[in-house]
């Protein structure tokens, strides 16, 4: 077998497993609401995952090019499995956010790495379709997540959400350090950024806890001004910090590379816009429509299939035309999407939902694998780990707070002591009517404004214009601490 080949089914037990757990748990968070957890915590039980990732990604990314991204990717899958297991057994709410962070330390240096790998080992005219077959590998984990969940919880507590993920950690591990090998050169002695790193987590959690106490709605608003400050100062000195360092942990020489700035940037405001999508949809099915788990999640499938459908053939054609025509058009989709989920109520019938899920799918298909090949073919092959620390944060960032975002919208249509009535309750039965319907008003508020948000995203997907022949060189030798190929 080709190693190209090779790399791709080992990364792709990582994409599988990462797409299991990114949606494992959206589908069982009203029974995960049983240990007593309001609405936020409830929300940072998938929020925790993703902000747990989003702070080592640019650590790893850096490690990773210092160490070798093999060994840091093998690492990894062993954190991010014993973080499931002591997830599992967590005794409450805090325990569970507090472990659903060490996964994400874990899935940090699968995220980080994955793309690395492929790209280190395919060729450029093959890596818009690679790259899209790891991402139906992920559909695929995701479409098990929603499905494995549901049948899951007929049976057993909330807790076995978790154990699938044990068994299949412990393969990849172990699989991960037989067949891979290193095609990086690490980059040893380099020294680590570490003021770099806690200002950039330090900014990223005061911003979080600034959405987090906004929801609330009775936090003191000069306090939450002072948070916001906070998270403004700690970015500031991230800024500066980086772009005097040697060796910074994000070599902002990157964003000097128009379609990799472009596309990064197109990224996260799209993670923004449709991170909490799943959730709000899962939530919608379960305490407005009275759905079962293992219903709800089958019934949120077509847009993992429309996906799947779409996504590798969107990647392949990317390679011959380019990526411009699909990323635009997938962004456009997107939105279009966003605008279709914000007319549900609690009458609409499902095959209508079902089509809105489809149209969604379709657009996130379009857009993903081109977008990531665009960005991950713009770099250096030097650089690649950082460049994929880099891409994986600003998708995070992104993804992290549209969780927040949507349950601030939210509260702008009913207080949040309902939201936390009505997902505490994890019983649609005891909800009134008029709480159910304000309930789905406020999800889909939580639809309106992140489809602005989306169309936002084209704007920077279309300035970062089309690639040439030698763009990478040249783009390199004005990238500080680049070496020109």
């Amino acid at each position: 077998m080709q190693y190209k080949w090779t790399v791709l089914t080992v990364t792709t037990v990582g994409v599988l497993m990462s797409g299991i757990d990114s949606r494992i748990i959206v589908i069982g968070i009203p029974e995960a609401a049983a240990l007593g957890a309001g609405a936020e915590q409830a929300i940072w039980f998938t929020q925790a995952y993703v902000f747990g990732s989003t702070v080592a990604l640019l650590f790893i990314g850096r490690v990773s090019d210092m160490m070798g991204r093999v060994k840091i990717y093998a690492v990894g899958f062993l954190i991010f499995t014993l973080g499931s297991f002591l997830t599992s057994i967590s005794p409450s709410p805090d325990y569970v956010i507090v472990f659903r962070v060490l996964q994400g330390l874990g899935s940090a240096a699968l995220f980080a790495n994955s793309a690395a790998i492929i790209t280190d080992a395919t060729p450029s005219d093959e890596l818009g379709l690679f790259l899209g077959i790891n991402q139906v590998a992920f559909r695929v984990g995701a479409m098990a997540g929603l499905t494995l969940s549901g049948l899951i919880l007929l049976f057993l507590d909330w807790r076995a959400l978790f154990y699938i993920n044990v068994p299949i950690g412990i393969f990849g591990t172990f699989w991960a350090r037989r067949r891979l090998k290193e095609l990086s050169k690490p980059e040893r002695g380099i020294p680590m950024d570490w003021d770099g790193f806690f200002t950039f987590t330090a900014a990223i959690v005061l911003l979080l806890l600034t959405l987090t106490y906004a929801a609330y709605g009775t936090f003191p608003p000069e306090e939450l001004v002072l948070l916001l400050a906070g998270a403004t100062v700690f970015f500031a000195l991230f800024i500066l910090r980086e772009r005097r360092d040697p060796y910074p942990l994000l070599n902002l020489g990157l964003l000097r590379i128009r379609e990799f700035a472009g596309g990064v940037t197109a990224q996260m405001i799209n993670s923004l816009s449709w991170g909490a999508v799943i959730l709000l949809l899962s939530l919608y099915l379960q305490l407005v429509k009275g759905m079962a788990p293992f219903a709800a999640g089958i019934a949120i499938i077509p847009f993992d299939i429309a996906f799947l459908a779409v996504g590798p053939l969107s990647g392949r054609l990317s390679d011959r035309f380019g990526h411009m025509p699909f990323t635009t058009a997938g962004l456009a989709i997107i939105s279009g999407s966003l605008l279709l989920f914000s007319t549900t109520a609690v009458s609409t019938p499902y095959l209508v939902l079902a089509g809105y899920l489809i149209v969604f799918g379709v657009g996130l298909g379009v857009f993903s694998s081109p977008n990531m090949s665009s960005i991950m073919g713009s770099v250096p092959p030097s650089v690649r780990g950082v460049a994929s620390g880099v891409r994986a944060t600003f998708f995070n960032v992104g993804y992290v707070l549209s969780f927040n975002v949507a349950l601030l919208l939210m509260t702008t249509v009913l207080p949040y002591s309902t939201i936390t009535a009505v997902i505490s309750s994890g019983n649609p039965a005891a909800i009134a009517g008029l709480d159910k319907a304000l309930f789905a008003r406020g999800i889909d508020y939580a639809f309106e404004v992140p489809a602005a948000i989306n169309a936002v995203a084209i704007l920077p997907s279309v300035l970062r214009g089309k690639r040439t022949a030698g763009l990478t060189q040249g783009k390199a030798e004005r990238v500080r601490g680049f070496e020109p190929e």
